[in-house]
């Protein structure tokens, strides 16, 4: 693994402040996993849905504790996978960009995204090219990280630059277990640029252009890569991820974050963690909680 960009010492502890955030989740009432789309999957390990449901509520509840805002996008039968919200849109300055799934399973979860957007009077985007939303999408001050290799193809990103109006920088992803951008990298404080991510995860290229443009990054390590511990979800000071990503809680507490571990364990199964299921809805005023 690459070293960090400048030693533990010399870091800077920063006082990070936390805003307030609106997220969008999906009861896993249908989660189960059928396939082996991922490395994460096997269809012969069974799901207990009533775990699964404990930490989803678990995680929720959590978000909401800390005076966030979580909508509910009502799950539908036969899209197991609807409880990972966070692969169905991305919202930037209140404009939605829905996605396009790779697999024709998933397809219909991206009309069940856009009937919640517009049933709330939000306009939604039909992409003409393949992307998974904040699966590989994640939003800083400077620009917008796209990930492709897996899922999302590079065409989807020129499309996300002329939608959003921003930067986009492409990122390579090559190791199967990190299909998303979203279980290589997490975007800590997007105001300041501050991101961790797992450089293994990336292509000689990509990681170049991480060191270029994110030089004092945090980097995970491969065992809390492999935890989903990059599966984060953070406000500005509170990161919510994975218990099982311990190496990571020293290292965001030493740049001044409150790490919160969560067990996502029977989530996990299908390929997803903390972020996969919590989709940000920048820009939106939705009603405290709304269903």
């Amino acid at each position: 693994m690459e070293k960090h960009a400048f030693p533990r010492s010399a870091r800077r502890v920063v006082s990070h402040r936390a805003t307030h955030r609106c997220y969008l989740m999906c009861r896993p009432t249908h989660f189960d996993v059928t396939d082996s789309e991922t490395p994460w999957m096997d269809p012969d390990e069974p799901v207990d849905t009533a775990t699964a449901l404990s930490q989803w509520e678990h995680l929720r509840d959590s978000l909401r504790a800390l005076g966030h805002t979580v909508a509910e996008l009502p799950a539908r039968p036969g899209l197991p996978d609807m409880v990972f919200s966070a692969n169905g849109a991305t919202v930037i300055d209140g404009r939605v960009l829905g996605a396009r799934f790779a697999y024709r399973d998933r397809a219909p979860e991206t009309a069940a995204h856009r009937e919640w957007f517009q049933s709330h009077g939000i306009a939604f985007h039909e992409p003409e090219h393949p992307n998974e939303g904040e699966g590989d999408y994640a939003v800083t001050a400077s620009c917008l990280l796209a990930g492709y290799g897996f899922r999302t193809t590079p065409a989807a990103h020129a499309e996300a630059r002329e939608f959003f109006g921003r930067p986009v920088l492409s990122l390579e992803l090559v190791e199967p277990r990190y299909y998303h951008l979203d279980t290589a990298l997490a975007v800590l404080n997007p105001v300041t640029d501050d991101i961790v991510y797992y450089p293994g995860a990336f292509s000689p290229d990509s990681r170049a252009k991480l060191r270029q443009f994110f030089p004092h990054a945090l980097h995970a390590t491969e065992a809390d890569a492999a935890a989903l511990g990059l599966n984060a979800v953070s406000d500005g000071l509170h990161v919510l991820l994975p218990h099982a990503a311990h190496g990571l809680f020293p290292t965001l507490r030493d740049r001044g974050y409150q790490p919160i571990g969560v067990n996502m364990s029977e989530l996990t199964k299908g390929g997803g963690g903390v972020k996969c299921c919590v989709l940000e809805l920048r820009g939106l005023a939705l009603p405290e909680n709304a269903g």
